[in-house]
């Protein structure tokens, strides 16, 4: 499966964005998503996944309660709702898909091009 994350952009502190991962092929509903996170100098970071069904999320404890992982497998697309945004939450985002519902960067595979993500003070 090839994904490609969109929908990021610049904002100020305390505002949201939703950032899209389309995904090609018709395997989509068989995987289950993440989204990982990279700041520059640092290591990609899990930040929430979704089972294959929809119906089991899981979070980094950083974003719990702030962001919401969803998917819609009509449309092939995975969602990451990100609100009351911090300054600490700047980095390129990115989708990846994965046999098992998993946090660690080297279970999941189809790593396409980021989205970046940019909160203001």
């Amino acid at each position: 499966v090839q994904l490609q994350a969109s929908g990021g952009g610049l904002v100020q502190a305390g505002g949201s964005l939703r950032l899209s991962c389309a995904a090609s092929g018709r395997s989509f509903s068989r995987f289950a998503m993440g989204w990982f996170r990279q700041a520059p100098g640092k290591e990609r970071d899990f930040v929430a996944a979704i089972s294959w069904s929809g119906g089991s999320t899981y979070y980094a404890d950083s974003v719990k309660g702030r962001f919401t992982i969803s998917r819609d497998n009509a449309k092939n697309t995975v969602y990451l709702q990100m609100n009351s945004l911090k300054p600490e939450d700047t980095a390129v985002y990115y989708c990846a898909a994965s046999t098992v519902v998993a946090g660690t960067p080297s279970m999941y595979d189809g790593w396409g091009q980021g989205s970046q993500v940019t909160v203001s003070s």
